[in-house]
């Protein structure tokens, strides 16, 4: 399939190259997702000689009705038209003047360092309340994805480094680290509650000793924040993106914090985290000559 001879090829057999090579360099759940979007526009344009400026913007306006799924369509697209123009079957990239849309970032709402530290040692009724304490502690000490910690495996973890290996998005491995309450939430955990076959792997389980699953991790956050009185809003990413408040609230830097969350971009961190108001004025006041505190 990745030798195609693109010169006779149909959008459908253009799209079946594209997602073939996509497949060597990006995972499963990518690869399904660009095939949905790039199926809609095989409906628009069945032949690579109808893909013009005007049907790529014919197919945002039919299937992209959101700026969400505009921004993901666009981006299918474009990756798709840039595969076509460096294999020689089209002279100009139709899709390269297509409009960001504009998007409003809505971000949860991080808990002040009160209300983490309330949630984690308040507790629920539970028969596995060993396992979702760590599982809390772990979200909220290392700023872990919510798959990301369901995925984790026993060897993963490296008790005296107080660091484990994670897969995140596009399956790119990163090293987190995390502090003692969350070492200590964990190992006792496996220690006292992780009852599991030998040759299992998965660190957190669930019934019949299979692995957790994103939704039980979000039932959980739900559970403990709810008896501490919170939002019930409140999320694994609301842990994560708390993780990455208070650590810029505490002084550390932002390109420290991309490292630990695993963004590509710093400015992807910029916008994930937002910085107190507080913390800037007292930069401010400790660095700049006219601050004030030089006095």
């Amino acid at each position: 399939m990745g030798r195609l001879d693109l010169a006779s090829a149909t959008t459908r057999a253009a799209v079946e190259a594209f997602l073939w090579r996509l497949g060597e360099i990006r995972s499963v759940h990518t690869v399904r997702a660009t095939r949905s979007d790039l199926e809609q526009l095989i409906a628009v344009c069945p032949e690579i000689s109808e893909l013009t400026d005007v049907a790529c913007r014919e197919y945002l306006r039919r299937y992209a009705p959101n700026p969400v799924t505009r921004a993901r369509k666009r981006s299918s697209l474009r990756a798709f038209t840039r595969y076509l123009l460096e294999a020689g079957r089209i002279e100009a990239d139709p899709a390269k003047d297509l409009k960001a849309p504009y998007r409003r970032r809505t971000l949860p709402r991080a808990m002040s360092q009160a209300e983490a530290e309330e949630m984690l040692s308040i507790g629920t009724a539970t028969r596995t309340p060993l396992r979702d304490r760590a599982l809390l502690e772990l979200t909220y000490g290392a700023g872990l994805r919510a798959s990301e910690v369901v995925g984790l495996d026993l060897h993963d973890m490296d008790w005296e480094d107080q660091s484990a290996r994670v897969r995140g998005k596009g399956d790119k491995e990163r090293i987190v680290l995390f502090g003692t309450c969350a070492r200590d939430a964990v190992w006792e955990y496996v220690q006292r509650e992780r009852e599991a076959p030998p040759g299992v792997e998965p660190l957190f389980l669930g019934p019949q000793g299979r692995r957790l699953t994103s939704r039980t991790l979000q039932n959980v956050v739900r559970r403990w924040a709810a008896a501490a009185g919170l939002d019930p809003s409140v999320s694994p990413h609301t842990l994560r993106h708390s993780f990455a408040t208070h650590l810029l609230d505490g002084g550390a830097d932002l390109k420290s914090v991309q490292q630990l969350l695993g963004h590509e971009r710093l400015g992807t961190t910029q916008i994930y985290t937002h910085v107190s108001a507080e913390r800037l004025r007292e930069s401010v006041e400790s660095a700049h000559p006219k601050g004030g505190g030089r006095n």
